[in-house]
């Protein structure tokens, strides 16, 4: 995979001097490492399997809006929220900005990700994806028939 980035990106040597193995881990709670992850040539020093960037806090999930910019995402969250003098539910949301990792390749707007804390990455981003869960969502209107 050729780089894309303007300036010249190189993963940081860990382990033993001389490996020329790519560095990777297990992010734990378990969740699997991608196989890109593991056998892919992409550098993100945001990614959580081939960086030091570490997952702790939260895990949420939602469902991916946005993918205009090249590494962060845009999810939306669903959920209730009671009003007491009522005593019923009203539907909210909130949307979130998530990094999502090279390795994650496959990814499309309609698709439920996984979604850890991590330390801020930038302003508005503090998550990271870690699992995505593929949904056959079809479109509003006439479909073939």
């Amino acid at each position: 995979m050729e780089q894309t980035e303007k300036s010249f990106q190189k993963q940081e040597v860990r382990g033993k001097k001389g490996s020329r193995h790519r560095y990777f881990k297990s992010i734990g709670l378990g969740y699997k490492t991608p196989r890109l992850a593991i056998e892919g040539q992409y550098i993100d020093k945001k990614c959580p399997f081939t960086s030091d960037v570490k997952i702790r806090g939260r895990i949420l999930s939602g469902e991916v809006m946005k993918m205009k910019n090249p590494k962060t995402i845009v999810i939306r969250r669903n959920y209730l929220h009671f009003i007491k003098k009522y005593g019923r539910f009203e539907k909210r949301h909130k949307n979130m900005s998530v990094h999502c990792s090279p390795c994650f390749r496959d990814l499309k707007v309609g698709d439920f990700v996984t979604v850890g804390e991590c330390r801020p990455l930038s302003k508005t981003v503090s998550f990271n994806v870690i699992k995505i869960k593929k949904t056959a969502k079809q479109k509003k209107g006439v479909t073939n028939l």
